[in-house]
């Protein structure tokens, strides 16, 4: 059955709808889309509120913690209110207030080996702002093997780094042919040890909805093949070349 916008769908969604890269059919595509998107913390919560206000249909969020009082700062979708809640339950909350049309799926637990195959074969297009490098790899690794379009973040201090991955092209890079495994460590994007501005979590959240949206629509310029490196306290800004490495697992 075709999606009809009716009335108070056109009136919502009026500013993007007159945008001629999107238009009627564009905004039905946002509409059937279905998103997931692991960890909402500073980077998950912005791209869950601005895909919702968009209109995407669907959403998965995961994230097993519960919000505490130091999250607030940079983790828009939580208030005072939601201290010791869970994080996917306070946020779907808020989500449906914005938007009660989206239908919210909540996954309160850690994305593993075992799991993560049942959520992800639901969804078209995944989005990473966990702060850990072994969930990094593991979505990077299943987003490759299923062939999904994996949208990943990362934060510290005041900098930024996104990364747009298109698994169905064989010829782009993954997120290991950037990230050396056995030379990293996870206090790098933790925010506990490191500190981060909340400012700095909402913009590059805001662009990585942008770059689903983007996504979504087949529309403009992507990130396959690059990294969009973001320094927010000198206003430097840079796409940087990633090649794909000879022994990685994306060949």
């Amino acid at each position: 059955m075709s999606l009809k916008l009716n009335k108070n769908l056109i009136e919502r969604f009026s500013r993007q709808i007159i945008l001629k890269d999107i238009g009627a059919l564009g905004q039905k595509k946002i509409i059937k889309s279905k998103v997931l998107i692991i960890g909402m913390g500073g980077l998950g919560c912005p791209v869950a509120e601005f895909l919702t206000r968009a209109g995407v249909g669907f959403l998965g969020i995961v994230d097993s913690d519960n919000v505490d009082l130091s999250n607030i700062h940079r983790q828009s979708l939580y208030d005072s209110t939601d201290i010791n809640k869970s994080k996917v339950t306070a946020a779907k909350k808020k989500l449906n207030k914005i938007n009660s049309q989206t239908k919210v799926n909540c996954y309160k637990k850690k994305i593993t080996k075992d799991n993560f195959d049942r959520i992800i074969k639901k969804y078209d297009y995944v989005v990473d702002g966990t702060d850990n490098f072994k969930t990094k790899f593991l979505i990077n690794d299943v987003c490759l093997k299923t062939k999904k379009i994996l949208i990943t973040g990362a934060i510290s201090k005041f900098d930024g780094h996104i990364f747009n991955f298109n698994f169905k092209n064989k010829s782009n890079p993954c997120i290991r042919c950037f990230f050396q495994e056995e030379m990293i460590s996870d206090d790098i994007l933790n925010c506990e040890y490191e500190g981060i501005l909340g400012t700095v979590a909402g913009m590059i959240g805001t662009i990585l909805a942008n770059e689903v949206l983007k996504e979504i629509l087949s529309i403009g310029k992507n990130l396959n093949g690059f990294i969009f490196v973001l320094d927010l306290l000198n206003l430097n800004f840079r796409k940087v070349k990633l090649n794909k490495q000879k022994k990685c697992l994306c060949n």
